[in-house]
């Protein structure tokens, strides 16, 4: 278990808590402010562990297969349940969250018939576009949560809210063009064909 893996395997962890600072401060009232707070550190802890471990996977030369899987895996993991609140709170589209789910799903089964076969995919440029793009989404949708729970009279509110559905939006349509580009390349491996000739 090393250290890049132990950082992956911690945003895992954290989504449960995530879930519950927007669930029980946020969607139950009890102490909203209080809410906002844990979801900004919580949200800024996970992305500074996904950026430190492939740092230090790399930097130490422990790039590893399960390490390969596991990051991707942690990353959907706790943004979706990031969008799972971003939906109950009314700002992001349902349609989105059903396209972000069908894609990741899919993405997870190509990885399962790769993985059969000892091959593990890594991130590609489309697929780390989409991660900056769920990234950004979330954060204007913490940004007009926070404007909710901090500043409900502001002017900016129902801007920042116009704006963070235009983000998932954005987002959602990435990830089909990183699952096309992921697809394309499944399609040219012999695992393919040999999937479909069982």
């Amino acid at each position: 278990m090393t250290l890049p893996n132990k950082l992956t395997i911690s945003r895992l962890f954290s989504a449960p808590l995530v879930f519950l600072a927007w669930y029980i401060p946020i969607h139950l009232g009890y102490f909203p402010r209080l809410g906002i707070l844990l979801l900004w550190v919580l949200f800024m802890l996970s992305e500074i562990t996904d950026i430190l471990d492939g740092h230090f996977a790399r930097s130490r030369g422990q790039v590893s297969d399960i390490g390969k899987l596991m990051d991707p895996f942690s990353d959907v993991f706790l943004r979706v349940t990031y969008f799972t609140f971003f939906v109950g709170s009314g700002l992001m589209p349902v349609w989105t969250l059903v396209i972000i789910l069908w894609r990741e799903l899919a993405i997870m089964f190509i990885r399962m018939l790769l993985a059969r076969e000892g091959v593990a995919m890594a991130a590609n440029k489309g697929g780390k576009l989409k991660s900056l793009l769920y990234f950004i989404s979330g954060l204007g949708g913490l940004i007009a949560l926070t404007l909710r729970a901090w500043s409900p009279e502001s002017q900016w509110l129902g801007k920042s809210e116009q704006l963070s559905r235009i983000l998932f939006i954005v987002a959602a349509l990435a990830s089909i063009i990183s699952f096309s580009d992921y697809f394309r390349s499944y399609l040219k491996t012999d695992i393919h064909k040999k999937f479909m000739s069982e």
